[in-house]
């Protein structure tokens, strides 16, 4: 398959649900760019779930996305335990498989010939655009003076108190 960057007015719900996949923990995240092949659909979403709850999770996730961005859900296979959901979302059509349901139906290679599109590109968090700003013109500031320790001065020893002597004791005699 050929790698190309989507240009269609889908792209933003293409983004929607690779990021709401992604952020669900979808495995084997793939997308084809099949509008040269089909009448049906611009693109093929596909991505793996571990189990049958996790496919409900995914679906589900994607239905708030989708309807959040209000965008129209045509159609949605719900075929509770067959391992295989779809999601129509015209433009953009999910597949979600187990594991063991995306072996045995290969869709990847049924649509060998579209255009495989860059997840990673798509999954990319939507950046700020740079804004520079013209730098103000503003005197240098002066470093604050560095204050020295004080020198201390040895204290003066105090002078030695005498000591008393013991007084001789005197013998009686």
């Amino acid at each position: 398959m050929k790698s190309a960057r989507p240009v269609s007015p889908s792209l933003e719900t293409l983004k929607l649900v690779c990021r709401a996949l992604d952020e669900k923990k979808a495995a084997d995240l793939r997308v084809l760019d099949v509008s040269e092949l089909s009448s049906l659909t611009d693109f093929l979403v596909l991505a793996t779930g571990t189990s049958e709850p996790h496919l409900r999770a995914l679906r589900i996730e994607l239905e708030k996305v989708l309807d959040a961005a209000k965008v129209r859900i045509l159609g949605i296979d719900t075929n509770q335990e067959s391992g295989w959901l779809v999601v129509d979302a015209f433009d953009v059509m999910v597949h979600l498989f187990t594991a063991a349901q995306r072996e045995r139906y290969k869709l990847e290679r049924l649509w060998k010939d579209a255009v495989e599109v860059s997840v990673p590109s798509l999954i990319a968090p939507p950046q700020a655009p740079v804004v520079k700003r013209a730098a103000k013109k503003t005197a240098p500031k002066k470093a604050p003076a560095k204050k020295t320790p004080a020198k201390k001065t040895p204290a003066k020893k105090a002078p030695a108190k005498a000591v008393a002597k013991p007084k001789a004791r005197r013998a009686k005699a």
